[in-house]
């Protein structure tokens, strides 16, 4: 590597710094954040990559660039991409989906939806291991509260989302805390306690925050006469559920959740054969673009990477730091700055945790305390990245389960981040830890 990689280049961040330029500035001109399509934002940076130093060579940037495309953490997450819409899409098709929300609303005060939403993706992602799992599996059903409670699409998405926040950077199975553990060289029930800490009270505060919202959106109930279920087709929902918290693999969960939506659908005669695989079509087709977006991103950040972007973020913090205090709040702000750059929090832990490391080491800092902030900051970042994975992802859901419907044909990005309660209060609670609590 060169002496210019190892020392970083701010202008190796001018892919992302044009990408936020102008989905943004184009976005409110538009005033509309869906109007303007982020693959074709993203497709625009990654052109800027390339031109960007014509002296190296092309073919090392496209190297760089397939490096970062078929990053492992990216292909698995397009396949789950791709199970989840087939088993949104399918569960729909089959009367599944509208089935779990009548049930919900006929056993359920409004009111309590919001809050218990959030309640629920907290247990599954804490279960599962991953945000981005817990979103797949949850989001179409918040959706579907949509057909009584109207209004209520983003802010039941951004339950989900809080909610699965909270179990990516708590479970003992999540790729973030595995990531910031080993690292840090800590056990992982230590750093649970001193993360704990950090993201209980954050979580009572949204569940009440939530709870009362939940109350206010309640008066918007429309028509009050709950539509039949069939207990039947919400097997497929619980079976997920059950899945989830037990902690099986969501690959599996998504896949057995598909083969038991299929059987049921024909056991009813509710679907054909031959429809139920086109519906499982239609729902691939549905996260297409989602899972090019990933490849894109992934692919534009290797050149970034291979262009000195990272090393300049790294840099840039390090040579900032004098103190405990000003060596835990450096790890956290290169911890946020990585993840704005990568939108992938475990890539961020993984490139930013050896660093930390060190800095830890040097100043007699506290590792379980250090694995803490890695996790909570970058779980807060990935949180409320409107280009990350895991609101991406809710929109994307919201996108199927209201296609063809009365309502409007997506959730707005900056709608539903104005709803993040979670993410944001636990950037502001990993600061608090920071500055008020004692290094032991």
């Amino acid at each position: 590597m060169s002496q210019e990689n190892r020392a970083g280049n701010f202008w190796a961040l001018l892919p992302l710094i044009i990408f936020i330029i102008i989905y943004f500035s184009g976005s409110l001109y538009i005033g509309d954040f869906y109007a303007l399509p982020v693959l074709v934002v993203f497709i625009i940076s990654l052109f800027v990559a390339f031109f960007q130093y014509p002296k190296k060579s092309f073919e090392e940037k496209l190297k760089s660039f397939a490096k970062g495309s078929g990053d492992e953490n990216i292909l698995i997450m397009i396949l789950i991409f791709l199970l989840a819409g087939a088993f949104s899409e399918l569960s729909k098709s089959i009367g599944s989906l509208s089935s779990t929300v009548n049930l919900a609303m006929t056993y359920v005060s409004p009111q309590f939806i919001i809050a218990g939403i959030f309640l629920i993706s907290c247990f599954i992602s804490v279960s599962l291991g991953t945000s981005v799992g817990t979103i797949v599996a949850l989001a179409p059903l918040a959706v579907g509260f949509e057909t009584y409670i109207s209004g209520i699409s983003a802010i039941a998405l951004a339950a989900v989302v809080g909610g699965a926040m909270f179990g990516d950077n708590l479970s003992f199975i999540s790729d973030t805390t595995i990531a910031a553990t080993r690292t840090q060289n800590v056990a992982m029930h230590e750093k649970f306690k001193a993360n704990f800490r950090i993201v209980l009270p954050v979580a009572i505060l949204v569940f009440i925050i939530y709870y009362f919202q939940g109350a206010s959106f309640a008066e918007n109930v429309k028509d009050l006469e709950v539509k039949e279920y069939e207990l039947l087709k919400v097997v497929p929902y619980i079976l997920v559920f059950v899945l989830a918290l037990v902690g099986v693999q969501v690959i599996w969960t998504l896949g057995i959740g598909i083969v038991a939506t299929l059987i049921i659908g024909l056991l009813t005669n509710s679907i054909s054969l031959l429809d139920s695989i086109k519906s499982i079509n239609t729902g691939f087709a549905g996260m297409f673009e989602l899972s090019l977006l990933c490849l894109i991103i992934g692919g534009v950040v290797g050149i970034i990477r291979y262009n000195g972007g990272i090393d300049f973020l790294l840099n840039s913090v390090l040579k900032k730091i004098k103190t405990k205090r000003g060596a835990e709040l450096g790890i956290a702000s290169l911890t946020a700055l990585v993840n704005f750059a990568l939108a992938n929090n475990t890539i961020t832990i993984v490139i930013v945790g050896p660093l930390a490391k060190e800095i830890s080491d040097k100043f007699g800092l506290a590792p379980k305390r250090v694995a803490s902030i890695l996790d909570t900051v970058s779980c807060f970042v990935q949180g409320i990245l409107p280009y990350g994975a895991q609101i991406l992802a809710a929109l994307a859901a919201s996108s199927i389960v209201l296609a063809g419907t009365t309502q409007p044909p997506t959730v707005s990005p900056i709608e539903l981040i104005s709803y993040l309660y979670y993410p944001f209060l636990t950037g502001v609670a990993t600061l608090a830890f920071i500055l008020f609590s004692k290094n032991k």
